[in-house]
């Protein structure tokens, strides 16, 4: 039996520094991760790609394939974006998807793609009225937002701790996801 394929989606946020230990507790609950970083946030992996692909077993991709070219990851089964930072949150929403990062989700979430996302940014970020409206354009669309009380809340500004991103209820929120798309699936036979 295959295992089920999971785009772990990142972005330059700062527990992008890490998204080896979201790679692993992935992988520890079964999936076969593929990872895709933004393009600012692969330049921070740049000098260690090499370790990325080893852990993943799949190249990592940040840029749109060429029009001739076969992709190179397996079909994702669900797709998470985490870190997701304010940038992307608030181009997905108005719909600009100028990165393959941005591109995937928005493009799965309308293929019957589970899609979750997980923020990270400062309170004062937080603030801006598009964050607002984005998120509620994501939920609209049946993007799990896991933000607040029901993901990561928010920290003050210049006070974040990227390195204890909350994995686990990330990988969580996909989890349920999952389940209760099946169940729907199972309701609608």
């Amino acid at each position: 039996m295959t295992k089920p394929v999971l785009y772990l989606i990142a972005c330059a946020a700062g527990p992008t520094q890490f998204i080896d230990d979201g790679v692993r507790a992935a992988q520890g609950d079964g999936w076969d991760v593929c990872l895709v970083l933004s393009p600012s946030a692969a330049r921070w992996w740049e000098q260690r790609m090499c370790e990325l692909v080893e852990l993943t077993g799949h190249p990592v991709r940040s840029q749109y394939k060429l029009p001739w070219e076969s992709d190179a990851l397996p079909k994702a089964t669900a797709m998470l974006v985490a870190p997701m930072s304010c940038t992307t949150l608030n181009k997905w929403g108005a719909g600009i998807s100028d990165t393959l990062a941005i591109g995937l989700p928005s493009e799965a979430v309308h293929m019957k793609v589970p899609v979750a996302a997980m923020p990270y940014f400062n309170q004062a970020q937080g603030a801006q009225p598009a964050v607002a409206r984005s998120i509620a354009a994501l939920r609209s669309q049946g993007v799990l937002v896991l933000d607040g009380p029901d993901g990561y809340a928010s920290h003050p500004p210049k006070q974040g701790n990227p390195e204890a991103f909350p994995w686990r209820m990330a990988l969580d929120g996909i989890r349920r996801l999952r389940e209760t798309e099946a169940k729907r699936d199972m309701r609608q036979r």
